[in-house]
């Protein structure tokens, strides 16, 4: 809706943009950052060299470009569910469902983003690694939050909230990367609610 209200030559170069980042997304989650040069990106996106270079001065710039703005859209979409109002566990189920949201049509940044975060694929001098963490770290602060809220209302055990958090955050990558690695056994919707039962209530038979 924004974009509408642009004038026409915004808009297009907006779109244009999009276009590069959706082609860049497609051909490094494939291959890999070292393994793509800008001139396929720019053949992906059926766009001139220099029209690509136009946009992001060079790939280094375009990967940053690509990765802070998928990591921005994901964390927003998690810290909205956690800056709600309400039942606190109603909350957590939510976050957790919500990662499924996230990602089922987008492995592409699923695969990336994990390269990032999980530390297998530092590929950016220019301290995209850094940026990441930052918002990731961030949004592990409020989950903490979050958690720390339900054991004021004696809702969840007395334990280190963001040691909770981080355990929590543990146990839903693990069960994204899974998905990643066979999305056919491992729907990470399917499983969405079994995360929830381990989290909240342990795996030692009562």
């Amino acid at each position: 809706m924004q974009d509408e209200k642009l004038p026409r030559r915004e808009r297009e170069k907006r779109r244009h943009r999009r276009q590069m980042l959706a082609a860049a997304l497609e051909l490094f989650s494939k291959k890999g950052y070292h393994n793509v040069s800008m001139h396929e990106i720019a053949e992906r996106a059926e766009f001139a060299i220099g029209t690509l270079y136009k946009f992001f001065k060079n790939k280094e710039h375009l990967y940053k470009t690509l990765m802070m703005e998928k990591a921005a859209e994901y964390h927003h979409t998690l810290s909205g569910v956690l800056s709600r109002e309400g039942d606190v566990l109603t909350i957590l189920k939510d976050y957790i469902s919500a990662k499924a949201g996230i990602f089922a049509d987008d492995v592409a940044t699923l695969r990336l983003y994990f390269a990032e975060t999980r530390g297998a694929s530092f590929n950016i001098k220019a301290g995209l690694d850094q940026d990441i963490r930052k918002l990731y770290d961030e949004l592990v602060e409020q989950l903490a939050s979050t958690l720390e809220k339900g054991i004021r209302k004696n809702v969840l055990r007395d334990l280190n909230p963001y040691y909770m958090a981080v355990a929590l955050e543990g146990i839903t990558n693990a069960f994204l990367f899974c998905w990643l690695e066979d999305p056919e056994r491992h729907s990470y919707k399917a499983n969405a609610p079994v995360i929830s039962d381990m989290f909240l209530k342990g795996v030692m038979a009562e």
